[in-house]
């Protein structure tokens, strides 16, 4: 079943309850091509390359045009750079502390300039930074990883430094693999007449730890080639594979050796489009849509270019509905829609949308990408250690600059498997919600919760996620407040919060497009304790605003039940049965029976910068704590500007 678009004439009603499992074995990769056929399909280089050799000067200049001198001053910037040295205390720092940050920097800072590096170089072709080219190469073959610390366990040992008799394949090792590989292809001739030993032992670096482990393992948890029951596969698969593509096609020579690679790599990416959900949603969210979603497109891409396109499945629908979830979860003003780990601020890379868009034949993409630059978003031509980007970003630049801007038009998108619910009115709303289940990718426990956006301002929210440390993915991540339902929009019942796993989910869900409805029993995503016999919440959007309402009926009354809604506006809570929220000269009003409910605010105080960046000092916790239980009861509340 497709997504679902606004036809606003016509009443829909959408029923889905999402089935247990996990994937469908669509396998539209392996459906487009046998091994034999992508044998065949495959060009040789550097006849699918899609940028001037190094030494076309002409083509470069051709190409870059006043992007020149931009490129070839942040080259610039970086000839003294002094090589950092990742230690091995930077690594243990992980399993001490929990901070990852101790070892990233200084990785990430080398790998940063080595990419403006290389191409300053490819901008100005005079052999200005070949030698701190070399030097970041020679320093990078020098590491004994490109693992970083918090992926490292995943070795055999289990531990924190990297193991040489193991080499992993994670994000950065592969994005390292992937840029070492085009600075390769680039310069392998110039660096052969310095000395030809760079050459050769740049390409045994990146056989031995990206080419020869991705075809002699299997266990990779990112592959999914294993079949695991209950296997979350999320953008780490994409992400990889699409890093593991650019190595082969880049330095494998041996025709059936590259074509059993390509092919292998179309089998793992397919778990990954089986994985979602048939209508397209990113359930980690939009700041993951640019590595989940964003990087399928780059694979289908790069492997389109590789075969002449002759491999493309960039006509499937579902490939356009990934894409255009990134412009439908789009507020306004910067502001998205953020379940899961995403952050409330971004709005997307305008050139990988563009690019998207223009793939899948979709006009809203394109201009939706426009619109991000009319409205102020910076056109990040250099994706850093991404290169593959960085050169596309390049290529359509003029392109880009010459679209058309429009924001999307549809007054909702519903997005039945995945379970989001996205309603617009007129009158300036736009409203959030979600089902789905509490075992999600880079989940958090927020089964239907919901967020509210008044004139493209945030006004009740979903915070978002903190720095990641070694807390967020491990056993305690439900013991960091982002990730629990009571700082979500959303009610402990009989003193409960909800609960991490699969079985921990909505039913009967129901989506009314003529209405502006969404309904949702969230009793599944609460424990036995919290006595919960249904609830179901009924969300209502119309031009005034929005009413929800909550019918609720339980076994036993035996502790506290609130409702709690999260926001950035401090609530004026002084006039019983109305909370007033003002925010950047936006105020809505929230209605409650102050017969039934007691208001109470707490100051949620935000520390961490990544949560801090987006609002601030402080968020709000408004708590509606229920006077007297009962078996029984309806709840409603009524929010207006």
């Amino acid at each position: 079943m497709r997504r679902i678009i606004a036809i606003p004439i016509l009443a829909f009603i959408f029923v889905f309850n999402r089935e247990t499992k996990a994937e469908e074995p669509r396998n539209l990769l392996q459906n487009a091509a046998t091994l034999q056929q992508v044998k065949e399909a495959l060009l040789p280089l550097p006849e699918w390359i899609k940028y001037p050799a190094y030494a076309d000067r002409a083509q470069w200049d051709l190409l870059l045009g006043k992007l020149k001198e931009g490129i070839v001053k942040q080259g610039e910037s970086k000839l003294q750079y002094t090589w950092q040295v990742v230690k091995a205390t930077d690594y243990l720092e992980y399993e001490r502390s929990g901070s990852r940050q101790v070892m990233e920097k200084p990785f990430g800072d080398n790998n940063t300039a080595l990419s403006q590096l290389i191409m300053a170089e490819l901008a100005e072709g005079k052999g200005r930074f070949t030698d701190q080219i070399i030097n970041g190469v020679w320093y990078a073959c020098d590491m004994p990883s490109w693992v970083l610390s918090a992926h490292l366990p995943v070795q055999k040992t289990r531990r924190n430094l990297p193991d040489p008799a193991e080499h992993i394949i994670d994000l950065t090792s592969g994005d390292v693999g992937s840029l070492l590989s085009w600075a390769l292809y680039f310069f392998r001739q110039e660096w052969d007449k310095v000395n030809p030993v760079i050459s050769r032992r740049l390409e045994q670096a990146i056989r031995e730890r990206i080419l020869q482990p991705y075809m002699a393992r299997s266990d990779y948890c990112w592959q999914a080639l294993q079949d695991k029951p209950g296997q979350l596969v999320n953008n780490w698969n994409p992400w990889c594979n699409f890093n593991v593509l650019t190595c082969f096609l880049l330095i494998e020579k041996n025709k059936d050796s590259l074509a059993a690679a390509v092919y292998r790599t179309m089998q793992s990416t397919d778990k990954f489009i089986n994985y979602v959900k048939e209508d397209g949603a990113c359930e980690e969210g939009p700041s993951y849509w640019g590595h989940a979603a964003g990087k399928l497109y780059d694979y289908l891409q790069l492997l389109s270019y590789a075969t002449a396109g002759r491999i493309s499945i960039f006509d499937k629908p579902m490939i356009k509905d990934m894409g255009e979830y990134i412009s439908r979860s789009y507020v306004g003003k910067g502001w998205v829609v953020n379940f899961a780990d995403a952050s409330a601020k971004g709005g997307g890379d305008a050139g990988l949308i563009y690019r998207y868009g223009k793939a899948v034949s979709s006009t809203e993409m394109q201009s939706f990408a426009a619109q991000l630059l009319a409205n102020g978003h910076k056109d990040n031509i250099q994706a850093g250690r991404d290169f593959f980007r960085t050169l596309e970003n390049i290529r359509f630049h003029p392109e880009l600059q010459q679209a058309k801007p429009a924001m999307p038009s549809a007054m909702y998108t519903w997005y039945p498997q995945t379970q989001f619910c996205y309603m617009k009115t007129n009158s300036g709303f736009f409203f959030a919600a979600k089902g789905g289940f509490n075992n999600e990718s880079h989940n958090h426990n927020d089964v239907g919760s919901f967020s509210l956006y008044a004139d493209e301002v945030p006004v009740l929210i979903d915070a978002g996620v903190g720095t990641y440390t070694r807390q967020t993915f491990s056993s305690e991540r439900y013991t960091i407040w982002t990730m629990q339902s009571n700082y979500h929009n959303l009610p402990l019942i009989n003193g409960q919060a909800q609960v991490y796993g699969a079985k921990y989910r909505a039913a009967d869900v129901l989506f009314n497009a003529g209405k502006k409805q969404f309904s949702l029993d969230i009793s599944g995503a609460y424990r036995e304790e919290a006595a919960v016999k249904k609830w179901v919440r009924t969300y209502t959007l119309s031009e005034k605003g929005l009413r929800i309402e909550d019918q609720a009926a339980l076994t036993a009354t035996k502790d506290t039940t609130v409702f709690y809604f999260m926001t950035w506006a401090e609530p004026d809570i002084s006039d019983p049965g109305k909370v007033v929220l003002k925010k950047e000269n936006t105020s809505i009003t929230l209605q409650y029976d102050a017969a039934l409910l007691t208001a109470l605010a707490e100051v949620v105080p935000q520390t961490d910068t990544r949560l801090s960046n987006v609002w601030g000092d402080k968020l709000y916790r408004l708590a509606l704590r229920v006077k007297k239980p009962a078996l029984k009861s309806r709840y409603v509340f009524t929010i207006t500007k």
